[in-house]
């Protein structure tokens, strides 16, 4: 029960939530929950601080309450990075990104502000010790003090409540890729064991069954519950389909994040024909979210989204072939993934939700505006634009970041996306794909260091 909890324990319990709701949530949800931490700089993985999570984060309001709250600026985490030289490094980064430049500004008042009064107190300690040279009056010293403090506070609150009319374009100018990695460093604070303990004592959650730090385990454990949902209609070779959905795990972060989603899903099925390039033999005629209808033997993949059910031509001649038959299987999965998360008929955000609907309009009108301008677009683009529906032009774009990312690589495909929609994949990183790994039912903890392992080994490789 929950009144067995250690203290300890439900420290790292609030840590933890803390750390999803820098990633997904907002600063107003999360309020009582810092109001329950005891210790603003307590240290979590590599020895960082909430501090440096938001920072890295690019999360204004999340900095300035940190910042409010007493956070240290100069701690510095196991790579001697401080949330000032991380704050330094963001903007070099991201030189046009408005948000991580006002998240420089505060954490740089704040550090200012502290050295000052660090300076002030070791003056006033130094010409306490001498018995020489006059000094002014305590009362003076603390006015003057407390007049520069004041000064530092203004400034920082007239930087915060600056309109922010450049909101859209810094969303268009943000690559997940960094925001990912770095929210995935931070999020691993504790063993699976504490999780589960902590699970089973506030909510009666069932156990984890293996350590979070065993990635290849977590691997498996995705894969083999994909397995259990696929059927293989025709032609024989497990092992052939256990390759794909390893490949889509290991390729990117948002394929493995959505095998991670659906491998928890019960309502997911998968399936296929091994001995045949389409799906005519499992499904003549379909008909998309736009009310058209296809010959199944026009398609590689198919997403049933009255079933619920993707269906997959899986023959492989060759290594290229295997290829694009996991970018079809990544796409018909990515279609399903956003008909569940968000239950709104295979958009990408919630009923209701009006100000990401906006957002996405937004998207599409600039992508409508950009062929009417330039004539010759992408054909992924052209594809999309070509539905007869509002629901399948979205969630056309939507399902297709995750397809092309896998099929041009990790690295080049998110600079591939960067350049030709960048708001497109803002959305998808900073929406779609956190809800995805707040809502995978493996456990949040579980999730991010598993993730975290694959896009650092990828980082690695890359030039990023």
């Amino acid at each position: 029960m929950a009144g067995n909890i250690s203290a300890s324990g439900t420290e790292k319990y609030v840590e933890e939530r803390l750390i999803a709701g820098l990633l997904t949530g907002s600063l107003l949800q999360h309020k009582e929950l810092l109001d329950m931490l005891e210790d603003v700089d307590s240290r979590m993985i590599k020895e960082k601080t909430l501090l440096h999570v938001g920072v890295g984060l690019g999360k204004t309001d999340w900095v300035e309450e940190l910042l409010a709250r007493g956070a240290d600026t100069g701690i510095t985490d196991d790579s001697q990075q401080s949330a000032l030289s991380s704050a330094e490094e963001m903007v070099r980064q991201f030189p046009d990104d408005v948000e991580r430049s006002k998240v420089l500004q505060l954490v740089t008042l704040v550090h200012r502000r502290d050295q000052v009064i660090l300076r002030r107190l070791e003056a006033s300690s130094s010409r306490s010790t001498d018995h020489v040279t006059p000094v002014a009056s305590p009362e003076c010293d603390i006015a003057s003090l407390k007049s520069s403090v004041d000064s530092l506070r203004r400034e920082m609150k007239s930087l915060v409540r600056q309109p922010s009319s450049s909101l859209e374009e810094l969303k268009a100018q943000v690559c997940g890729r960094d925001t990912l990695l770095r929210c995935l460093e931070e999020a691993v604070t504790s063993t699976v064991e504490d999780v589960t303990r902590i699970k089973c004592g506030l909510i009666g959650e069932a156990s984890i069954s293996h350590p979070a730090s065993d990635p290849a385990r977590a691997r498996q454990e995705c894969v083999d519950a994909m397995m259990r949902k696929t059927r293989i209609v025709y032609g024989s070779g497990v092992d052939k389909m256990r390759r794909l959905y390893e490949r889509l795990y290991d390729g990117d972060e948002f394929t493995a994040c959505i095998i991670k989603y659906l491998s928890g899903n019960e309502r997911v099925k998968v399936m296929v024909d091994l001995d045949s390039s389409s799906i005519g033999r499992m499904k003549d005629e379909v008909v998309g979210l736009d009310g058209t209808k296809e010959d199944g033997r026009d398609l590689i993949s198919f997403c049933d989204f009255e079933s619920e059910t993707v269906y997959l031509g899986a023959l492989v001649i060759s290594c290229d072939r295997e290829t694009v038959v996991c970018t079809r299987l990544a796409w018909g999965l990515s279609q399903l993934s956003l008909k569940l998360v968000f239950d709104n008929e295979g958009r990408p955000y919630g009923k209701g939700d009006v100000e990401r609907e906006r957002e996405w309009m937004r998207a599409l009108e600039e992508l409508e505006e950009r062929r009417r301008r330039e004539g010759r677009i992408p054909r992924w683009i052209h594809d999309a634009l070509q539905q007869w529906t509002q629901l399948g032009r979205i969630n056309y774009l939507a399902a297709a970041i995750p397809d092309i990312i896998f099929f041009k690589g990790s690295t080049g495909g998110r600079a591939y996306m960067q350049q030709e929609a960048p708001l497109i994949l803002s959305l998808y990183s900073n929406n779609v794909f956190g809800t995805l790994l707040s809502k995978a039912k493996v456990g949040l903890m579980y999730i991010y260091h598993a993730f975290f392992i694959t896009s650092w080994s990828s980082l690695k490789n890359s030039n990023v």
